[in-house]
């Protein structure tokens, strides 16, 4: 049977607007420039956006052969391996109050901040464009809308959610892709390749660390597009249905999902509590007993659904049986802990050459995307001119092992001994210029040259280095339980992106997209 093929060209400014931070990275720029009046940011929730009706929960028939069609135990048995604590209910505001716009902020991050919509912040303030703010500007915060908890039950383990572990046979996990559906069909141009569905699969699943079997799974209950048939159901470019003109393409949806859950995922690892807050602006508190893994799924699916219908995707009846007609019981398959109590960071060093003087231009900020673990730090080469220019000098790298990807302006080092970068200790160094890069395979001890800082790789106003690091799939905050230690440097936090400071013993170096006296630093 021959099928229809798909192939959607959008611009660089589209494609990658998912890809990495948009405003925020002109922080991570060495040029020197005034901060400005107007603080500008593609919310994560447009006030003019809708969301899908609700999907059929039967799991659809392929012209593939399908594993046999699980038994699925009685809710009770269902269980993180890792049980969340019990943690306290959200007490809400009943009257308004008042916030003075600062640098970095957004209409997303005080919408988050708060517990209301977006829409709702707009509303009462009269603002028409949501990407734009006054610092100095007062706005009035409405009290948010509650409705009654979420359900306690648990929709996938912790190690479901992460590209960790349990997602190291990538093979086995593709194999449930029909060839006659619309994601195998479906090509795309990505920053001037043309790329498959897989691909792209492959893709949002290594750079926002998201396991590929969650996201096939929410394709597939969204739009159908694993197992359906592209004849019968052709090619929507919404796929996820998150309808935002920004986000057009598979590429773009994936990358936005992939977001989502992270934000889930590492705000209630960081100790959130809630709310969900919904397109229309009622707030829902998780359930009690819940894991991180789980509000993960939930914090996606409420972008996308009413109250009423989100009640329904989330419980045993709805998203789970799509995800178990594909991949069987998710915690059947749950490798946790995924972080050790005991776990300690292996010794790093400051990834340039020794007697080589770097600005530090970003304090902690998302390791990918726009709401991901605060993970990363910003290093530019002194040495460089304002912009995209190209630089000689050299990253190299922070510790021992070996190099088990390395493309688009990426370079992923393995601290351990299996060469997976689903496993153990990993760096990620971005913004690596393909010139005199470090291939793939490479085994490199510390110091060894990985390639020059550029902007390849994402979007930047500037060239530097963008370095984080994972375990077990698992982004790990700079400044938290195990900092980033970095020759003795210690990342501290102002509680902005990119905002904050590097300590050893009695000195202190600030973040600067500049070059300064109190940001250089050097091995």
């Amino acid at each position: 049977m021959k099928t229809s093929r798909m192939i959607f060209s959008g611009s660089k400014k589209v494609l990658w607007a998912g890809l990495l931070l948009l405003v925020a990275i002109l922080a991570c720029s060495i040029a020197d420039y005034q901060v400005t009046e107007w603080v500008t940011e593609t919310p994560v929730q447009l006030a003019s956006a809708t969301y899908t009706q609700l999907p059929t929960f039967t799991p659809t028939a392929s012209a593939t052969s399908e594993p046999p069609t699980p038994t699925i135990p009685a809710v009770e048995f269902r269980g993180s391996p890792t049980p969340d604590a019990v943690r306290p209910t959200p007490q809400f505001r009943d009257t308004a109050e008042t916030h003075v716009v600062r640098y970095g902020d957004t209409l997303n991050n005080l919408a988050k901040q708060y517990g209301v919509a977006i829409s709702q912040i707009q509303e009462v303030n009269g603002i028409q464009d949501p990407n734009l703010l006054s610092i100095g500007q007062v706005l009035i915060i409405p009290p948010p809308t509650p409705q009654a908890p979420g359900p306690n039950y648990k929709v996938i383990p912790d190690s479901e959610l992460v590209y960790g572990p349990s997602a190291i046979d990538l093979d086995s996990i593709f194999a449930v892709i029909s060839p006659e559906g619309p994601l195998a069909n479906y090509w795309e141009e990505v920053e001037n390749e043309t790329l498959d569905g897989p691909a792209i699969l492959q893709i949002v699943t290594e750079n926002y660390s998201v396991n590929p079997r969650l996201l096939l799974a929410i394709l597939e209950f969204q739009s159908r597009w694993v197992r359906g048939d592209s004849q019968e159901l052709g090619f929507d470019l919404y796929p996820i249905g998150w309808y935002d003109p920004a986000k057009k393409g598979l590429f773009s949806q994936l990358s936005w999902a992939a977001d989502q859950l992270n934000a889930g995922f590492y705000r209630w690892r960081a100790g959130w509590i809630g709310p969900f807050v919904f397109p229309d602006g009622r707030v829902v508190p998780p359930g009690p007993g819940v894991n991180a893994g789980t509000v993960s799924v939930q914090y996606l699916f409420s972008q996308l659904y009413s109250v009423e219908e989100w009640r329904q995707v989330i419980d045993e009846n709805g998203f789970s049986l799509t995800y178990e007609s594909l991949f069987g019981i998710p915690f059947e398959q749950a490798i946790e802990p995924l972080i050790p109590p005991d776990l300690v960071q292996p010794p790093l060093e400051l990834p340039f050459e020794r007697g080589v003087q770097w600005s530090f231009t970003g304090g902690p900020h998302s390791a990918f995307g726009n709401n991901n673990e605060w993970a990363a730090l910003d290093f530019a080469p002194s040495s460089n001119t304002p912009g995209c220019n190209p630089s000689g000098e050299w990253v190299v790298a922070a510790a021992d092992g070996i190099v088990v990807r390395s493309e688009r302006g990426q370079v992923i080092q393995d601290l351990g001994e299996d060469g997976n970068e689903q496993t153990g200790w990993v760096l990620f160094y971005l913004h690596i210029d393909t010139w005199e890069r470090i291939p793939e395979g490479t085994t490199l001890n510390v110091g060894d040259k990985i390639g020059h800082p550029s902007c390849e790789g994402g979007i930047s106003t500037g060239t530097h280095l963008h370095i984080a690091r994972k375990y077990n799939g698992v982004w790990i905050n700079t400044d938290g339980a195990i900092p980033f230690d970095l020759g003795g440097w210690i990342p501290k936090s102002a509680g902005y992106p990119y905002e904050g400071s590097l300590i050893r013993g009695d000195e202190e170096l600030r973040a600067c997209s500049c070059r300064a006296s109190y940001n250089q630093i050097s091995r």
